[in-house]
């Protein structure tokens, strides 16, 4: 007890000689606290960006608090360049060059090497970019360079290894209508995007069996090398030094001579609806709805960080999530996010997970909250909570070394103004509730919505008997539900509904 009382004394003793000057009064409650404005100035991603030599671009941040050091690259390439009836090389690709030893070392023994560093080293393929990370003791920059360089120039590819990943994923597809978060993003991202456009392609059980090795080696041929990499590294090291090492690790590997094809834009409408994807053995609804966004280069895309904050994207304090989880008890997860894409438009999507009979009543408060975003002011109190919520937050983006890095090898990567950050706190400040209606009113579009639920059809239909007036009829607006049906996971092929 004496201890607690101690401690309670300091922290008093804190508010009064800290925060509050001797003899001021001490607030009765925390909400009255007051603090200083927040100083904080971003750094700038040209004191730490460096040209190499072979055209690729390299972010070093020194960090010295620790004896180790961290190596991310990015690669201009990704998923969307699959060739048609290979659905999946890509990924393999990226898989397969951690997994599948170098050209002078079988995969046992690259490993072996790995781990005798007790390194960290692997590479993976996203939608847009490839990448590869390395993470060890300063000590070993060296050795730890060479095993990265050798992964990304001279990929083996073993065979054994492709037949046995080949094997992992056709084990994955047929268990690819098991997971109902699984089909809700799958099904969701087909009725917004299409199913001719490269996001929505699933792999098959025909197009990974027609994979080879010569296959992955052409990718990676095609795509890999130093002009293609924007490196990240944080650490332990000296800029100089390092500048010498990645120079001296990547001579004599020869860029390419075809330019990186661009990312294709989808060539789809979304069609509003409500469809229902009917999963049996499940107790509850998976609802995902919503319709295209934006591009980043949107001038309104602040307004519309700060709006969906209000809206949905803010946990506890949004009316989405104050609404349907804490006022209705309909779901312990509600939010809504507003995407902005950098190669096509995002996706503005409401999400959340509810007992089946309430699922239509959960909808129906969404679609109300939406509307009076766009027919209120938001409140003044609102506004403030989500502004300093992005304000305040924000220094936490360049709050480690390895952190800054990956923001500005990021930025570069997406073509991102260098005076980006600098700019965006006062940006932020700049929303106002006249603009926070004016960009629901522009870009929530309640009659374009596309509505996915995935659940057990007749529970959600029959609806809740106590609150008749919520129903999915009402909600379809007369023209009734679509069903889509669940493909075959091997083939992916649709039965007619």
């Amino acid at each position: 007890m004496r201890a607690a009382g101690f401690s309670i004394a300091a922290v008093a003793l804190v508010f009064t000689q800290g925060v509050y000057p001797q003899g001021a009064a001490i607030p009765r409650h925390p909400r009255d606290l007051k603090y200083q404005p927040l100083a904080y100035t971003p750094p700038k991603p040209a004191d730490f960006r460096h040209k190499l030599s072979n055209g690729a671009t390299a972010f070093l941040v020194e960090d010295h608090d620790f004896p180790l050091i961290s190596v991310n690259v990015l690669v201009r390439t990704g998923d969307y360049l699959d060739p048609a009836g290979k659905v999946g090389l890509a990924s393999l690709t990226g898989n397969q060059m951690r997994s599948g030893g170098t050209k002078s070392k079988p995969p046992a023994v690259f490993d072996e090497e790995v781990a005798f560093l007790a390194a960290q080293l692997s590479s993976a393929m996203a939608d847009f970019n490839g990448s590869a990370s390395l993470n060890c003791l300063s000590k070993d920059t060296d050795a730890g360079l060479a095993l990265l360089v050798d992964m990304l120039r001279n990929p083996g590819f073993a065979e054994d290894r492709l037949k046995l990943a080949k094997n992992q994923i056709m084990q994955t597809m047929e268990r690819r209508n098991d997971n109902a978060p699984d089909i809700e993003q799958r099904e969701f991202r087909r009725l917004v995007r299409g199913d001719k456009h490269f996001s929505t392609l699933q792999s098959t059980k025909a197009s990974v069996e027609s994979i080879t090795r010569e296959d992955l080696a052409g990718f990676h041929r095609k795509y890999y090398y130093p002009a293609n990499f924007v490196f990240a590294v944080s650490g332990d090291f000296k800029t100089p030094e390092l500048l010498a090492k990645l120079e001296k690790a990547l001579s004599g590997w020869p860029n390419g001579t075809e330019a990186v094809p661009p990312v294709p834009k989808p060539d789809y409408t979304p069609k509003p609806g409500l469809y229902v994807v009917d999963k049996k053995g499940v107790n509850q609804g998976r609802v995902r709805m919503g319709h295209l966004g934006v591009t980043f280069d949107n001038p309104d895309h602040i307004a519309l960080n700060v709006m969906n904050g209000i809206l949905g994207g803010s946990a506890f304090t949004s009316r989405i999530t104050s609404r349907v989880r804490s006022d209705e008890g309909l779901a312990y997860q509600a939010a809504s996010i507003f995407q902005h894409g950098t190669y096509y438009e995002g996706v503005f999507a409401a999400v959340f997970q509810s007992k089946s009979p309430s699922v239509a009543q959960a909808i129906t408060i969404v679609n109300e909250e939406i509307a009076k975003l766009q027919n209120t002011k938001v409140t003044p109190e609102e506004l403030t909570t989500e502004m300093n919520s992005l304000i305040d937050s924000f220094p936490r983006r360049f709050s480690t070394a390895s952190l800054k890095a990956g923001q500005f090898a990021n930025d570069l990567f997406n073509k991102q103004p260098d005076d980006y950050w600098i700019k965006y706190r006062d940006r932020v400040r700049a929303v106002t509730a006249d603009e926070i209606q004016r960009v629901a009113k522009k870009y929530l579009g309640p009659d374009r919505m596309v509505i996915l639920a995935v659940g057990e059809l007749d529970a959600m239909a029959k609806g809740n008997p106590d609150k008749p007036q919520f129903s999915l009829d009402k909600l379809s607006g007369g023209r009734g539900l679509t069903k889509i049906p669940l493909p075959d996971p091997l083939t992916m092929v649709y039965p007619a509904n």
